[in-house]
């Protein structure tokens, strides 16, 4: 199995749609959601949205109130908590759990479909491509007549740095 992207960044990202940035597309779906469930638009969860599709990285709530903090000093953990809930419900982000018992968030415009590998030591992460993991969900959502949505898939393990550490460790 070949896997993309692993080898050359720890991120892999998709390039930018033509025509509409994101930042108006996001924007758009986040209306358009908030209005649905008769909520309340806010520039302040404009500006988290913004901060939050500028990063690269997958972002604890803390992460983000602290970004977003300096931006824009006066907006409250809260407001940066509940957004990015009503992100994931809307489906421009995904929680990423990395089994540390903390909350991850990274956006979903965009991006295609991807996996990670996590340290289980010191953290870090790596993001990679496995098309053949795609065809493994096609062909067992066929078998049990299953339309599947998306899917979750992490190795979990020791990152080389943290091998070199601890070669007895792992």
């Amino acid at each position: 199995m070949k896997l993309s992207g692993a080898s050359l960044s720890k991120r892999v990202d998709d390039s930018p749609v033509a025509g509409e940035d994101l930042h108006s597309i996001a924007k758009r779906i986040l209306v358009g959601y908030l209005r649905e469930k008769g909520l309340k638009h806010s520039s302040r969860r404009d500006r988290v949205l913004e901060v939050f599709l500028d990063t690269h990285d997958h972002l604890s709530t803390e992460d983000l109130h602290r970004l977003v903090k300096k931006t824009n000093p006066t907006i409250g953990y809260t407001t940066v908590y509940r957004t990015l809930k009503l992100l994931a419900h809307c489906g421009l982000a995904f929680e990423v759990d990395f089994q540390d018992g903390v909350a991850r968030y990274e956006h979903s415009l965009n991006r295609r479909t991807h996996h990670h590998m996590v340290c289980t030591s010191c953290g870090d992460s790596v993001e990679f491509f496995a098309p053949e993991v795609e065809e493994v969900q096609r062909r067992i959502g066929d078998q049990f007549h299953f339309e599947p949505l998306r899917h979750s898939f992490q190795i979990l393990g020791t990152c080389q740095a943290c091998q070199r550490k601890n070669p007895h460790a792992g």
